[in-house]
């Protein structure tokens, strides 16, 4: 169990953020060449190849240039070409534009823009590149990428939960949303780049990797840019101490084992990469940390790495190596890519469980009895074409069906608002909620796919005690996801009821689109969605068809009664549910995803 790892260095002479902040551009030019020389120097000396990302405005240096060749033939350094480091003087004057996100451009404008980087790459370096970058790529820019440039076999192609919370904690002026993207490695569909490739004939010829490797739970919760193995993301949340060694940051290298961890639940796989741009390190310091503690924390993080590979546990990588490495280790597309996250931050034993394979990707978070507070459908394969001219200028984050930090999810305060996937126990007039009943999980692969057994919880409703296990069944490349509540002690013939329910909604925000177009099925009958808050009952399971993200969302199981609900226009969702009263055994309900056409 080696945790794969890509150290990937960007030299820029027009770095992020440095700028404005450093003055004169001599400065920043010769600064930035000696952040990225002192990076270079940090891996070289633990032994660790990275992969050198040249950027747009770099390849006009002839001395950037020839350190990217000295150190491909002194240390195994890859040569690869970063789309980011693109508002230079040369491409500000050619495209007339203040722009630099490749995504954000018309489609002509994108295919100008790889053709002008890719062509000057070939030029200075008489190969074209096996790699390349962006903060996000669309699937029309990897699509013509490898049509065009085919040596290329992978790519930083999201930077995972970048959405609305990235833009809120950016003052609302970070206009790059992208949340909804898987967090480890993944070969991307011609469709739509978030989602995984379902088949070879799905697959878009590169495998892809995140932008960060973040904390899949403080991450997701909060601001991702303070939790990432990125060290001065560390250092930008505070997480760190200062003793008579100087500054330690014990986050970070948890942060780095419990990506290793993920080999558990991964067939031995786990993987982490570093991405640092020079602007990160200036010395006018950056986020209330001196040069020094900056360039403390950056050398320590790759001493830990250094030390891992001397021990065995480690192999350094190029992307790609990687992309070679990972299509050797996942011959089957289908195969989910799953995460039993704990909290490693803030002491306490919170769990969240992650998922995605071609057809979905969802969380389930065991601090709220295993309740699903993320869902997105792989399955619609979404045509979501982004930047000028289209829909999503800005916006390429992946629809969701349930988001609990943007849509509320259980606890709001308007009952029954919050988007989420649970389960209420009812006996003589009360109820419980699952949500409300902190546990544990227990994670096993099966031959079809992945279980989840939470601990036991106890509920007590008008004096009796009501045991309930709940094991939760992700059947791989389906779409299909199985909810087993078991009651496990004696009711002493008392019958309780339990009710498997769905509050969803979609969108990419906080803002719900107009609903009108969703149809909800219970058995034979449907409803129109028109904010009435009407519902329909009947056998045979309950869906919801919502046309603008092209998905069918279906619950079924061996249930007393389904039911379909709409909502009204202050509480803009839709509610399924399976309800069935019994004095012993339990409910098991089956949840589906299909594209709706």
């Amino acid at each position: 169990m080696k945790l794969a790892l890509n150290i990937i260095h960007r030299p820029e002479l027009s770095p992020e953020y440095a700028e404005r902040a450093l003055g004169g551009k001599r400065d920043v030019q010769d600064e930035s060449l000696d952040i990225f020389l002192f990076q270079q120097q940090c891996a070289h000396e633990q032994g660790l190849k990275t992969t050198i990302q040249v950027t747009y405005a770099s390849l006009f240096s002839d001395e950037i240039v020839e350190i990217a060749k000295e150190h491909h033939a002194k240390y195994g350094d890859e040569i690869g070409l970063s789309l980011l480091g693109l508002p230079c003087k040369q491409f500000k004057e050619k495209y007339k534009t203040e722009d630099f996100c490749i995504w954000m451009f018309d489609e002509e404008t994108k295919k100008e823009i790889v053709d002008d980087c890719f062509g000057l790459f070939y030029e200075k370096f008489g190969f074209y590149p096996e790699s390349t970058g962006s903060y996000f790529l669309d699937a029309f820019t990897i699509n013509y990428i490898k049509e065009k440039y085919p040596s290329v076999k992978c790519a930083v192609a999201t930077c995972w939960e970048e959405g609305p919370k990235a833009y809120h904690t950016c003052n609302n002026s970070w206009y790059t949303f992208m949340d909804g993207g898987p967090w480890n490695p993944w070969i991307p569909s011609k469709v739509n780049s978030h989602c995984p490739a379902s088949d070879e004939k799905d697959d878009s010829g590169i495998v892809a990797i995140p932008h960060l490797s973040r904390d899949l739970m403080a991450c997701f919760d909060g601001n991702g840019s303070n939790f990432g193995t990125h060290p001065q993301n560390v250092l930008r949340g505070m997480i760190y101490y200062e003793d008579e060694k100087g500054t330690e940051y014990p986050y970070l290298y948890n942060l780095i084992d419990q990506y290793r961890h993920l080999a558990k639940y991964n067939d031995g796989f786990c993987y982490n990469m570093m991405f640092v741009g020079p602007g990160w390190l200036n010395k006018a310091g950056r986020w209330e940390s001196p040069y020094e503690r900056l360039a403390k924390s950056y050398k320590d993080v790759m001493k830990y790495y250094g030390k891992l590979k001397k021990e065995g546990l480690c192999i350094d990588l190029t992307m790609a190596e990687l992309a070679d490495y990972y299509r050797e280790i996942h011959p089957d597309y289908r195969r989910a890519e799953c995460a039993l996250w704990k909290d490693i931050l803030y002491g306490s034993e919170k769990e969240y469980f992650w998922y995605a394979d071609p057809n979905m990707r969802c969380c389930l978070d065991f601090n709220q009895g295993g309740a699903m507070i993320d869902l997105r459908p792989y399955i619609a394969r979404i045509e979501q074409k982004t930047g000028i001219g289209t829909e999503n200028v800005y916006d390429a984050s992946y629809p969701y069906l349930i988001q609990a930090n943007y849509r509320a999810g259980y606890f709001t305060h308007y009952a029954g608002a919050g988007t989420v996937k649970s389960c209420r126990v009812s006996y003589r007039g009360q109820t419980a909620d699952l949500c409300l009943c902190k546990t544990m999980a227990t994670f096993k692969k099966l031959e079809d796919g992945v279980e989840l057994t939470a601990d036991p919880v106890t509920v007590t409703l008008d004096g009796l005690e009501i045991q309930i296990r709940s094991v939760f069944f992700f059947e791989e490349g389906t779409g299909r996801m199985r909810t087993r509540r078991e009651i496990l002690n004696d009711l002493h013939g008392e019958e309780v009821t339990l009710e498997e329910y769905l509050t969803g909604g979609f969108g990419t925000t906080e803002y719900q689109p107009d609903m009108t177009d969703v149809t909800l099925g219970a058995g034979e009958k449907r409803l129109q969605y028109s904010y009435r808050g009407r519902g329909i009952a009947d056998m045979g399971g309950a869906f919801a068809v919502l046309p603008q993200i092209c998905t069918r969302i279906e619950l079924k199981g061996e249930a007393d009664e389904f039911f379909a609900e709409e909502g009204i226009a202050f509480s803009p969702v839709y509610h399924l549910r399976a309800r069935k009263t019994i004095a012993r055994g339990g409910l098991e309900t089956w949840l589906r995803l299909q594209r709706a056409d």
